[in-house]
């Protein structure tokens, strides 16, 4: 019979320090992991975290804004709505410039802060912990939940599974539904779904999507974390000795063991410790914060809560395992310094080059004007003669109106005397609402007042109804 790949031992041979040889194991089955249930002051700020980014991402498509969706990336007729901005796709650099300011602010976040994005924030942690709660309020706590995954499948293990398996399905479709709605209007997929009339790619991308959150959120959980995340694998580059991490205080807790309530350990030569497991037994992804830092932790705080709730019982101080950094951990400085610390040079320069990001990027949309005018040049013939005898070069121009009202341009040329503009279909062009007109312009001047060779001339182009919304475009006139 086939063996699973999980069953096949693979292993290799390995020297000791001490001359010897043993065998050490390069895969390792997976062994499910059942999280307990743990209430502190760090648990009630994942709740907030939780529900405040998942209010934001499902309310947020139902928002309107000038009688349209808030927040939509409208990628089949490429405009892009973000509440009274729109942007077109030359408007790119500004997508460009959220990427690099999200990425310095992680990185700065992670010197400063250790993994608290994720923590309380990577919608991979927000998803587990909400299909941790459904596993919880339908199967029970982590002794029931092991009790029941261990015993026969019985009538009442067959429907605990079925509906926690039920609500995880429709919660990853909706989840995966309003994926889709930031990029075709909600509503209008909300229709389409219940007249049976979603496109092919929307049916796509909601199944994958919400496959996707079943998967990872349901099934692989922590694993996404240790061996999928590349956060985790390079985020010691980002930490130093002033990082908070979550920090388990070897000095006071050691050496651990059990005692009873009310014992004076500290005559028995025992540490505050009493090996009661709590911290691994609440962890998301199994580990024992007491071996040291581990790039397995995500930084949830979960087994600060869990050690702070068995300080209070045994009425020892809380912070056996608390936020800290490694060198106020070694008593280089009271751990009340820490705020000092951030003017080190590595927080300094993240600050200084988002603050220099972000200030251009608000200057430049504080700038930007809501017309785009692409000019091109007739290469057909560069240069004629019309028949009274102005010399004529002719252009196509492309203008787009990025406002969300309509307007008339009218194009005025300057830079040579007696320069005029001969409009296809008049000197008054209407544009749509986020629209797009072209027309071919013709520049005509006199003759004799422009020597042979090329001129520099300007166009401007305006709007009737709104004198500040206007552009000025450089090109050349070639005379003869």
């Amino acid at each position: 019979m086939a063996k699973k790949l999980q069953d096949i031992p693979v292993t290799v041979i390995h020297e000791t320090k001490d001359g010897e040889y043993e065998e050490v194991k390069l895969y390792a089955k997976h062994k499910k992991i059942y999280p307990r249930w743990i209430n502190g002051f760090w648990n009630k700020w994942r709740i907030f975290f939780v529900l405040a980014t998942q209010l934001f991402f499902y309310g947020m498509p139902w928002l309107t804004f000038n009688d349209r969706q808030a927040l939509l990336f409208d990628l089949a007729n490429r405009k892009f709505y973000i509440l009274n901005l729109v942007f077109l796709p030359q408007d790119f650099i500004y997508l460009t410039a959220l990427l690099i300011a999200c990425a310095l602010g992680l990185f700065a976040w992670t010197t400063i802060g250790g993994r608290l994005w994720c923590g309380y924030a990577c919608p991979q942690t927000v998803y587990t912990e909400i299909f941790l709660w459904t596993e919880k309020w339908i199967e029970g706590d982590r002794m029931q939940r092991i009790k029941l995954d261990n015993g026969p499948n019985d009538a009442r293990k067959i429907g605990l599974k079925t509906a926690k398996h039920t609500v995880w399905i429709v919660f990853s479709l909706w989840t995966g539904f309003t994926f889709v709605g930031y990029f075709t209007p909600i509503r209008e997929l909300w229709q389409a779904m219940f007249s049976l009339g979603l496109g092919p790619w929307e049916t796509f991308w909601i199944l994958f999507y919400g496959f996707a959150t079943y998967g990872n959120a349901g099934w692989m959980r922590e694993q996404v974390c240790k061996y999928m995340c590349p956060y985790a694998r390079f985020q010691s580059v980002m930490f130093d000795a002033d990082t908070l991490i979550v920090s388990y205080d070897a000095e006071r807790g050691e050496p651990r063991g059990s005692r009873k309530k009310g014992e004076d350990h500290k005559a028995a030569g025992k540490g505050d410790c009493i090996d009661c497991k709590m911290c691994v037994q609440v962890c998301p992804v199994g580990i024992d914060i007491r071996d040291g830092l581990q790039y397995e932790c995500i930084g949830c705080t979960a087994c600060i809560d869990a050690c702070d709730e068995i300080m209070d019982k045994m009425h020892y101080p809380r912070g056996l395992i608390r936020y800290t950094t490694q060198n106020a951990l070694e008593h280089k400085y009271p751990e009340t310094a820490f705020w000092s610390r951030l003017k080190r040079p590595r927080v300094v320069l993240y600050a200084i080059l988002i603050g220099i990001v972000l200030a251009v990027t608000v200057v430049s949309l504080a700038l930007r004007q809501p017309l785009k005018v692409n000019i091109a040049r007739d290469r057909a013939v560069l240069v004629r003669e019309t028949d009274d005898g102005w010399l004529e070069n002719s252009y196509r121009l492309q203008i787009e109106n990025a406002d969300e009202h309509s307007h008339i341009y009218v194009i005025e040329p300057a830079g040579l005397q007696g320069l005029r503009a001969q409009v296809e279909g008049g000197n008054r062009i209407e544009v749509a609402s986020t629209g797009i007109a072209e027309v071919g312009v013709r520049l005509q001047v006199p003759p004799g007042s422009a020597t042979p060779g090329t001129h520099p001339v300007r166009l401007r182009v305006r709007a009737l109804d709104r004198p500040d919304i206007a552009t000025e475009e450089q090109l050349t006139f070639i005379s003869r």
